[in-house]
């Protein structure tokens, strides 16, 4: 089973303020559904109350929320005391590939063992209190797969690259 990482990332390394994203990015928020799609998607419990509760869980893919509060509860979601069971859990469920979502916490955690890293790197530097972990990206492929200029709905350029864990 293939371990991905998945994110938005301004280019400070900020991934999210108070709980939201620091953008509004609608060409990349349907990258990130069409990719995660009908795939496993595991996040940790502060993310998973930063999504809009009419989103909430993602639909189309099942979701696993890593938390260590034993009275966390919440419907069509799929508990687990670590990141280690929710992996398990995925690849008990003949996951072919299982998609970290966050948050900063969730990837710091992941991305010693992910095998690639789905970015996109946004042209902004947003004041926020959640990052991206730092990588080696000399020990990664990577693809440019999505590039998007400013325009009257994206207030950033960005682009986006998958990064493949060399052998």
């Amino acid at each position: 089973m293939i371990i991905s990482l998945i994110a938005a990332v301004a280019a400070n390394n900020v991934i999210g303020v108070k709980g939201d994203l620091p953008w509004h990015l609608p060409v990349d928020l349907k990258f990130f559904s069409e990719t995660t799609k009908g795939h496993f998607v595991i996040m940790g419990r502060k993310n998973f109350d930063s999504i809009p509760e009419k989103y909430r869980p993602l639909p189309g893919r099942p979701n696993i929320v890593v938390t260590r509060n034993k009275d966390f509860n919440a419907t069509n979601v799929t508990v687990c005391a670590s990141i280690e069971a929710g992996i398990e859990h995925a690849k008990n469920h003949h996951e072919s590939e299982v998609f970290i979502i966050g948050g900063g916490d969730i990837y710091r955690q992941t991305i010693g063992i992910a095998d690639k890293i789905y970015i996109t790197h946004i042209d902004a530097h947003p004041e926020g209190d959640t990052y991206f972990p730092e990588f080696n990206k000399d020990e990664w492929t990577s693809e440019l797969i999505l590039e998007k200029g400013v325009d009257d709905v994206h207030n950033h350029a960005f682009t986006t690259f998958v990064y493949t864990r060399k052998s």
